[in-house]
């Protein structure tokens, strides 16, 4: 069944290479007109897949540059954050998913239910006003710093010893797992929330990968399809981010695997959650601003 799903899983994303190929040669001009250096882009791939491989989301990191450098405008935010990942996250579930045991129905179920929510979410979000967007966007920062506090300090759940699970949680999962994959086509990732929910099942930690990078390799590349048809997305930032975030993601299983990264994940949540805050003051501001403007 594992090889089933490895095969499926390069299937799928090799779907994904296709189409975003073909959409990125007959745009090249005008991709290659986007803002952002190819040079730079290629090093922050590396280092943000690096990075997220121990859990750091790439999401949170990416929100904050390309809104500080303004490489992208709010509305094709969302995209450009599901399309960069693909790939680096396909090559992630390559290496892991195949190690760690897992229920086989479990498995199935939550892929299924997050594959549904990313299908289903980006036929509403290419519609959204930048607005709403931003809203969300920075809604997702916040809830990202306080997943990592929260693990940090342990108020998390610590999950149990199941490999899988059944009846009432089983559909408890498939429906947060639904709504995840949806939230994924507005900026929030899906990584930790899944986490978070397989642990409050009573799931074993280290069950959470598979299902995790499963979920996810599938999800994504569906979503991120929907997004290159409507050409919601950053197509240089795509490129450059894909191909050498592969890079990070190898030098991350094969070099680093015993990286202390605690401190690193403390800093990183204190930059998520003043972005994030940030963002949801200046949109309160800009509200109050305007209603006061009407009065």
């Amino acid at each position: 069944m594992v090889k089933i799903v490895l095969l499926l899983i390069v299937l799928v994303n090799g779907a994904f290479a296709i189409m975003f190929i073909r959409d990125f040669i007959k745009n090249k001009a005008e991709a290659m007109k986007e803002k952002g250096n190819g040079t730079f882009l290629g090093i922050w791939g590396a280092i943000v897949y690096f990075f997220s491989t121990f859990g750091i989301s790439d999401f949170a990191l990416s929100t904050i540059l390309y809104r500080a450098r303004k490489l992208v405008s709010d509305k094709k935010l969302p995209g450009t954050l599901n399309t960069q990942c693909v790939i680096p996250v396909a090559v992630m579930a390559l290496l892991y998913i195949s190690v760690i045991t897992v229920d086989t129905v479990t498995l199935i179920v939550c892929i299924i239910a997050q594959v549904a929510g990313a299908y289903i979410g980006p036929r509403f979000v290419v519609k959204l006003p930048e607005r709403i967007i931003r809203r969300f966007i920075g809604a997702g920062l916040l809830i990202a710093a306080f997943l990592v506090v929260a693990g940090k300090v342990g108020i998390l759940p610590i999950g149990g010893d199941a490999i899988g699970l059944a009846g009432p949680k089983l559909a408890i999962a498939a429906v947060a797992l639904f709504l995840f994959g949806a939230l994924n086509n507005i900026g929030i990732g899906s990584y930790a929330p899944t986490m978070v929910t397989v642990f409050a099942l009573g799931l074993n930690p280290a069950v959470t990968f598979p299902i995790m990078m499963g979920a996810c390799t599938f999800s994504v590349p569906v979503g991120s399809m929907q997004f290159v048809k409507f050409g919601e997305y950053g197509r240089k930032i795509t490129l450059f981010v894909s191909i050498f975030g592969i890079i990070g993601v190898l030098a991350a299983v094969y070099i680093v695997k015993s990286l202390n990264v605690s401190m690193l994940q403390w800093v990183v949540a204190a930059v998520v959650f003043i972005a994030g805050f940030d963002i949801i003051i200046r949109e309160i501001m800009k509200k109050n601003s305007e209603e006061t403007a009407q009065g």
